[in-house]
């Protein structure tokens, strides 16, 4: 059997073509909101009687749909979480989200900046999606081309999320780059045959165990600067 040949190395150069449709993660990604969303799980699991270590939720929980979350610690931890309780850290989190939630810096700047079509595919739920973007200015640079897992099966690591957004865009796989900060969506983009770029901007990208997580999963590119994303798409940068 030939060799199979190897992923480009992170921050290596760019693909041959560029895009038609660069697909955004949400969280982490468009805005700053992963180290607000970790604190208030973690203070959900507390109550709720378990025991997860910080480091382990972002190892475990970066990137899911909270249908994946709840999955995981009751398979993993043996915890159950009720609709209520959820329904509390909900409410916990929209307060918080709009006394800290922050953009990514120069994130206005960059979708101002594309020249290529955009959308967002998040594993948060349409009305999150559009509170967190609105709350930090970017909802009319964006909408309405907004994605939820709640309108696929598999959440992230499957390729649903980012499958159905590139058919609603009507781009090709091949001709889209995901905008990822998770090892679940490098994993969910690769699946998809998409082109996928990893960003380690976010306040909580600081996690060593995260930085080499998200290495393990080879993405196309690795970048911290938000404001790189125009020219590296352009081939330039």
């Amino acid at each position: 059997m030939p060799e199979q040949p190897d992923r480009p190395e992170p921050d290596a150069a760019p693909a041959k073509h560029p895009p038609r449709l660069v697909i955004f993660d949400c969280d982490g990604v468009l805005v700053d909101s992963e180290p607000i969303s970790i604190a208030v799980l973690l203070d959900l699991i507390v109550r709720a009687g378990g025991s997860v270590s910080e480091e382990q939720a972002y190892r475990l929980f970066l990137g899911r749909s909270m249908a994946s979350v709840r999955e995981v610690l009751s398979l993993e931890f043996a915890l159950t979480l009720t609709d209520p309780q959820l329904a509390d850290m909900r409410a916990d989190l929209i307060r918080r989200f709009r006394s800290q939630l922050k953009p990514v810096p120069g994130m206005a700047e960059t979708l101002r900046r594309l020249r290529v079509a955009s959308c967002v595919a998040s594993s948060g739920s349409l009305d999150r999606i559009r509170l967190s973007l609105g709350i930090t200015g970017l909802l009319e640079m964006l909408e309405p081309h907004l994605y939820s897992a709640t309108m696929v099966r598999r959440g992230k690591p499957a390729p649903d999320l980012f499958l159905h957004a590139a058919r609603e865009m009507g781009v090709a796989a091949a001709d889209c780059v995901v905008i990822e900060d998770s090892p679940a969506g490098i994993d969910a983009a690769h699946s998809a045959g998409m082109r996928v770029f990893a960003f380690t901007g976010g306040s909580h990208a600081g996690h060593a165990a995260l930085v080499s997580e998200l290495a393990t999963r080879r993405p196309d590119r690795t970048f911290a600067d938000m404001r790189r994303l125009p020219d590296m798409l352009a081939g330039t940068g």
